[in-house]
């Protein structure tokens, strides 16, 4: 069986008994970085065989695993954190498992993007979660068209765009929409910041943007 076993983003007792039994349990522990999963797993005093799976070598080692899954063994894969598949590797393998029948349970637990949604105070009932932006070739074309939309949207940003992000908003003729940005989720330094996205700019042109992002957008009314 395959198991998808999500992981704390930041605060580790966020991590579930069932996630805990799980890893302790799996023949094999598959980590996006195994220095990561390996500091979680020290903490927790799980020992168990760990390999790495990570989007620069999922493609040449995704038969390996699946024939171990198809030997029987017990497999679980983890992110650095957060959910694996979302925004991270784990969609080849899931989609893989399925074609040769395998089994694959995926774990309910901590993904960012679900907290800072809740938090933004803007509507829940529809959203579009579209991830992270091209960083170059067509940006400016999916932004576009995803800030048409009447619901509210989310993006996961690297601190090196979020300045940038804000720009592109206000440059698009929307930079007054209400936009809510939250950082280190769970983390010591968590914070939202709330407003326009010409407040937003402001904010964190004063207050340099480190950490990880979740930017959430109001809808076109």
């Amino acid at each position: 069986m395959l198991f998808l076993v999500p992981t704390p983003i930041g605060n580790l007792e966020d991590i579930t008994f069932r996630a805990l039994r799980i890893l302790k349990e799996a023949d094999l522990i598959l980590a996006e970085d195994t220095r990561t999963t390996g500091m979680l797993l020290k903490h927790f005093e799980i020992k168990r065989p760990l390999a790495s799976f990570h989007i620069h070598n999922e493609h040449q080692k995704l038969k390996s695993f699946i024939q171990q899954l198809k030997e029987k063994q017990t497999i679980a894969l983890v992110s650095d954190a957060g959910t694996p598949a979302i925004s991270d590797p784990g969609f080849l393998l899931v989609r893989e498992a399925l074609k040769e029948g395998i089994e694959v349970q995926c774990l309910p637990g901590p993904t960012a993007f679900v907290p800072a949604l809740v938090c933004s105070g803007f509507s829940t009932d529809r959203f579009l979660f579209e991830g992270f932006l091209p960083q170059k070739k067509g940006r400016q074309t999916r932004l576009k068209a995803v800030l048409a939309t009447d619901c509210t949207v989310v993006l996961y940003e690297s601190p090196h765009r979020v300045l940038r992000l804000m720009e592109e908003l206000i440059t698009l003729g929307i930079g007054e929409r209400r936009v809510s940005v939250s950082r280190e989720i769970s983390k010591m330094f968590e914070e939202t910041v709330r407003g326009t996205a010409e407040e937003v700019k402001a904010h964190f042109t004063l207050k340099a943007p480190k950490g990880e992002f979740v930017v959430c957008v109001e809808g076109v009314d």
